[in-house]
């Protein structure tokens, strides 16, 4: 893993306690110099580490991370879903430029839980903090933020694969995570990412629409189940994006409440916000360097 990532992963930790202060704040809008003041900072270090986190300016981006920014993102959102899916983009999650190939299992290897598969892991740094991936020979099985401890997200991996043989690799899967986290440059062309889901059948139909939506754009979970065709199964489409097992690829952050609240992530509802408004920065970007 680079230094730069590794760096970006360290600077996460405070990044976290940045949104954390404002999310209790954010009706009085501080200034740089108290948000700063709370991460233990000079206004100098926190402009310089917010700048290199994000890519742009700390007031900038933290004009996001206000209800009022979820309500804006979701109000122009819906159009957009829309549109992607009705020419038939089923693969444009954040993946204008990077795309995805999905292989789910059958119905008889979903009950096996795992037997005779052989999984390689490896936990590393990310921009949003550190993260254990997995793949198969079909593909990337598993990837999930490390929340208390390593050995924790290890075990939970184990959990969804229970009867698979596991094998630490870090060489193997280190290559993997800057194209799916290099969100200020994107991946052009090479080889799609594969991805090896195990669900049912109404699992892989909500994952699925997860993967439609662009990047820089949300949903609602009513959204989710009326693309499915099921309007009225809201409750079990919240469950099944709960259980999704392959994090940022899947973009289940992606799906905020209807009346415009973030909502909860199985991360921690900062990350998600973190995500979210990263991913909302750089899509205006890229939209204003084309125009």
């Amino acid at each position: 893993m680079n230094t730069d990532t590794k760096q970006l992963s360290d600077d996460y930790l405070r990044i976290e306690q940045a949104i954390l202060y404002l999310e209790n704040h954010f009706k009085d809008q501080p200034n740089l110099e108290e948000v700063a003041a709370n991460i233990g900072l000079s206004e100098f270090h926190f402009q310089r580490l917010f700048t290199r986190w994000a890519g742009v300016s700390p007031k900038r981006f933290l004009q996001f991370l206000t209800k009022e920014g979820a309500k804006e993102l979701l109000d122009r959102s819906e159009n957009l879903l829309d549109t992607t899916h009705q020419i038939g983009l089923s693969s444009l999650g954040r993946l204008h430029d990077l795309f995805v190939t999905t292989e789910a299992v059958t119905p008889g290897e979903y009950k096996t839980r795992g037997a005779g598969v052989t999984i390689r892991y490896g936990i590393h740094p990310t921009p949003f903090g550190k993260c254990l991936i997995a793949t198969t020979d079909r593909g990337i099985c598993h990837l999930g933020f490390v929340q208390t401890s390593e050995g924790d997200a290890v075990d939970s991996l184990v959990s969804e694969w229970k009867q698979a043989e596991m094998i630490e690799d870090h060489k193997s899967t280190g290559p993997l995570i800057k194209p799916i986290f290099d969100l200020q440059h994107g991946v052009r062309g090479g080889e799609p990412l594969r991805i090896h889901l195990r669900g049912t059948n109404f699992q892989l139909k909500v994952w699925e629409a997860l993967l439609q939506i662009p990047t820089g754009s949300v949903t609602t979970y009513e959204g989710i189940a009326s693309r499915i065709g099921q309007p009225s199964a809201t409750r079990a489409v919240g469950t099944a994006i709960g259980h999704n097992p392959i994090a940022v690829l899947i973009p289940c952050h992606r799906v905020i409440r209807k009346v415009g609240d973030f909502g909860n992530y199985r991360y921690g509802a900062l990350r998600k916000k973190a995500l979210l408004a990263r991913e909302y920065v750089t899509a205006r970007n890229e939209a204003v360097s084309s125009y």
